[in-house]
């Protein structure tokens, strides 16, 4: 297994973890009919979970098990799916930032960094799209 692969694949299960957790602690106040400041983590829980965790596993399990690129570049260009687990993660976790300050504190800073976090999830679905594409071919 490529180590890139370990790193997409460990990633999404700390991801998991992290986003269950969040999912409890979201409903524990409304279970008890409470108000709360943290409802503003609901998108962090479905972006954690569903980026973070299925994608990232999708994209891991992706590079390491699609049909070989060529004999020298197995996996496609290594490079590129680097800047693919850099980009969804830096991405990731500018969004989980962001996006419950914008709520709670609304600013253009904030607002930048939640654009910036989508920008940067975007390129690293582009990059998985360029490095899988001719890895995804008929026999």
């Amino acid at each position: 297994m490529p180590p890139l692969t370990r790193w997409f694949l460990k990633s999404a299960l700390a991801y998991l973890v992290v986003s269950l957790l969040i999912g409890v602690t979201l409903a524990v106040p409304e279970a008890l009919g409470l108000p709360s400041a943290i409802a503003a983590l609901h998108p962090v829980y479905v972006h954690l979970f569903m980026v973070g965790f299925v994608a990232q596993m999708i994209f891991g399990v992706a590079f390491w098990m699609f049909p070989r690129y060529s004999k020298d570049e197995p996996h496609g260009n290594e490079h590129l799916a680097l800047v693919t687990y850099v980009a969804l993660n830096a991405g990731l976790i500018a969004r989980t930032v962001a996006e419950p300050m914008l709520a709670l504190r609304p600013g253009a800073g904030w607002a930048a960094i939640l654009i910036l976090s989508a920008a940067l999830q975007w390129l690293a679905a582009l990059a998985f799209a360029a490095n899988t594409w001719a890895r995804v071919k008929e026999r």
